[in-house]
């Protein structure tokens, strides 16, 4: 495998020019500069409604097709027609779960676990009040720090219509076996819905191989712009109800997109994807769109986790620290670059103030994983100092990180 372009990567995002180090990026990360183009080509171009009869909406339209088309690619969907775009994945799913409510009865059971973000969880908490569902909590193990086959097992009856589950933490950063607890769902006659907001920036998504049936991420998260993305299988799509202008189209991919599409937008989720396909080419793959996303993930990945475990190991070195989550260099690809920590006589608000004003963008609190901070006993407003690493940080700015705390805990 050919050296990472870590210079040539940086190069693409203007924002990478300045003094701070962007290592907040579970909560977005940095756009390249296609996108930005993208953009604001979008907006001087095809700043019109779709379906006219002029240029512009022509344009318009052809954004439109391309951006599902180009997710569809990035997540091994059979079509774009199987892709719904929208604010965000927490409005999908609120959405998409008001429609999977209309099929099922009081009583009905739903699973959902410990170690999820909000936006996988609320939506399911609320239909379960609404409909007189049955809500059934799957935990972590706290060892293994992923879901655990034989818990979820444990929790399956034949009143479980859906199993909701993510496929990496966005605290722990731990990345859960999917394909095999899905099955396992599957066996039992549920649908499983799965947040990979969180895996989709450092991993290859295959919606055929996990089975699933409804997969969800963000593209804010995959160095695109703020936009939710849904996957779902089209037989169902197709049969859920949608809540929708009566006028609206019926068809797919639009039949579950609420409102007039943010065209300009659409052209920046697009050209994210397009940014992966670059990056694959730049370690030299060839093939199709699909093959050179590929080989970016696994470069990508590849220069990723070894800046992950000069980050743990540079932290555990730390007298009193406790990184909350895997640790093991063993199980390193068991995890995603998220390393989130707790020290017992330091606030992590108070480091996160003091770090940002170093220039170094970190993240305090809970992190919309609140039934992860109750989990393990956090402080729910306190929560961990979170620091996550993307495929354009850098070694020099791990040990900038690293030295910066270490003067902060003395």
């Amino acid at each position: 495998m050919p050296a990472f372009p870590i210079d040539q990567v940086r190069s693409q995002f203007p924002a990478l020019n300045g003094p701070s180090a962007f290592v907040d990026n579970p909560a977005g990360t940095q756009v390249p500069r296609q996108v930005i183009e993208a953009v604001t080509a979008a907006m001087s171009g095809a700043a019109s409604n779709l379906g006219g009869q002029f240029e512009s909406s022509r344009s318009a339209d052809a954004i439109y097709a391309r951006a599902h088309d180009s997710m569809a690619e990035l997540l091994g969907a059979a079509s774009g027609g199987e892709i719904t775009i929208g604010q965000s994945m927490t409005m999908l799913t609120f959405h998409i779960s008001r429609s999977l409510g209309r099929l099922w009865k009081p009583g009905d059971e739903i699973i959902v676990t410990r170690m999820d973000h909000e936006g996988n969880v609320a939506p399911w908490v609320h239909l379960a009040e609404e409909h007189g569902l049955t809500l059934r909590w799957l935990p972590f193990n706290k060892d293994s720090w992923r879901i655990e086959p034989q818990d979820l097992q444990a929790l399956l009856t034949d009143r479980t219509r859906l199993l909701a589950l993510n496929y990496a933490s966005n605290l722990t950063g731990s990345i859960n076996p999917v394909a095999e607890l899905t099955a396992i769902a599957k066996r039992a006659g549920a649908l499983v819905y799965v947040d990979a907001v969180q895996l989709v920036p450092h991993g290859l998504t295959d919606v055929q191989q996990l089975g699933c049936d409804f997969l969800a991420c963000s593209s804010y998260k995959f160095f695109g712009p703020h936009l939710g993305v849904l996957w779902g299988r089209a037989d169902l799509l197709r049969q859920l109800y949608p809540y929708a202008a009566r006028c609206s189209t019926k068809d797919l991919p639009g039949r579950h997109e609420l409102g007039t599409p943010q065209t300009e937008l659409f052209a920046g989720l697009a050209a994210a994807a397009d940014y992966m396909v670059w990056l694959g080419e730049s370690n030299g793959a060839g093939g199709t769109r699909r093959a050179r996303i590929a080989a970016a993930y696994e470069t990508a990945t590849a220069y990723e986790m070894p800046l992950t475990q000069q980050l743990i190991d540079g932290l555990r070195r730390i007298p009193g620290l406790q990184v909350q989550g895997i640790s093991n260099a063993n199980r390193l690809y068991e995890r995603v670059p998220t390393v989130s920590f707790t020290h017992p006589q330091h606030r992590n608000s108070v480091l996160a103030r003091a770090l940002g004003d170093q220039g170094i963008n970190v993240w305090s609190g809970h992190n919309y994983a609140y039934e992860v901070a109750r989990y393990l006993g956090l402080d729910e407003s306190e929560g961990v100092l979170r620091i996550g690493l993307a495929h354009y940080n850098t070694a020099a700015e791990v040990e900038r990180i690293v030295q910066a705390l270490r003067k902060l805990m003395r």
